[in-house]
């Protein structure tokens, strides 16, 4: 006796379930697929979001770090030759712009309205011919996350929303369909810690390297490193830590220009407490280039007030 196969009724989704098939219907087609290859011959992939139906796209500075070429493709098979715009190491992302126009384009959310326990889905597209979906939650907000060049990124999501090879770039995106953040890393020996770029940070870089190809920021021309303060002398100057940022070199630059020595110990900068050399570079934004700023060190027992004048970098 034959069997009768009747064809299979489409059920509705529980909320969860439509909730993420809508953000990745919603987004999904704005999921780029990246090839980029070095001088050498050598290569790697991630992926990454059109943001601009003219081919501007968002995707991570280690994904196309060095390439001489880079190549993109849709989940729909179509590729694209794509233009490194800019890149910048310091928020580990980069602008591409790929030789098309009329393309899906995602929409832009904000990360600084994001709650712990939200909905976020990430989206990547390792192959190129099809999409990988995750979801969770937002773990953390305000995480900080070491770049590539040593900077300290601020403002990182930590989700566990796990993130498969080849997903560095992608978008990371709330319940609305809005991209939130930019996927960059996972812990691989710890499970359910992944980080994306806040949106919000990913914006501003964005507009710069849009306008100039790169961030510029301003500088000192120092060398130093994190120390540790005698903790008398720390209850004596009143500091609300137990360190500074010992000079360790000071030559040629806007910091020696203004008198800092090499063994100087900065506690402020710019009115704002140092306590690290993340710290200053912190306060190291473009604003800080060609303006006289104060800076407190304490040298040889005697606290010490500059005025300093950082460089533009570059």
């Amino acid at each position: 006796m034959p069997f009768d196969f009747a064809e299979p009724a489409r059920e509705a989704l529980d909320p969860y379930s439509a909730r993420v098939t809508a953000v990745f219907e919603t987004v999904g087609p704005a999921v780029v697929h990246i090839a980029a290859e070095g001088k050498n011959g050598r290569g790697g992939t991630g992926s990454g979001v059109i943001f601009a139906p003219d081919g501007y796209l968002l995707t991570n500075s280690h994904v196309v770090a060095g390439a001489a070429r880079v190549k993109a493709s849709l989940i729909d098979g179509r590729r694209f030759a794509a233009q490194i715009i800019g890149d910048d190491p310091a928020t580990d992302l980069a602008v591409l712009r790929l030789a098309a126009t009329g393309l899906p384009h995602a929409v832009f959310g904000s990360s600084r309205a994001l709650r712990v326990g939200q909905l976020v889905v990430a989206i990547g597209n390792p192959l190129g011919f099809q999409a990988t979906v995750t979801a969770g939650i937002v773990s953390a907000l305000g995480r900080s996350l070491r770049a590539p060049n040593g900077r300290l990124i601020e403002s990182v999501i930590q989700t566990d929303a796990p993130l498969n090879p080849g997903n560095s770039g992608g978008p990371l995106v709330d319940g609305a369909g809005r991209v939130v953040g930019v996927n960059t890393a996972m812990i691989g020996r710890a499970q359910g810690l992944c980080f994306a770029i806040g949106i919000d940070t990913a914006v501003d870089v964005t507009a710069a390297l849009m306008r100039d190809g790169r961030v510029r920021r301003a500088r000192l021309g120092l060398a130093g490193q994190t120390t540790m303060l005698d903790a008398r002398l720390a209850r004596r100057l009143q500091r609300a830590g137990d360190t500074a940022v010992l000079v360790m070199d000071a030559k040629g630059g806007a910091a020696e220009r203004a008198g800092v020595r090499q063994g100087d110990l900065i506690l402020e900068f710019a009115g704002q407490g140092v306590f690290t050399v993340d710290d200053l570079h912190r306060l190291l934004t473009q604003e800080a280039a060609g303006k006289d700023l104060p800076m407190k060190l304490l040298r040889q027992a005697k606290i010490e007030t500059l005025t300093v004048r950082p460089d533009a970098d570059g």
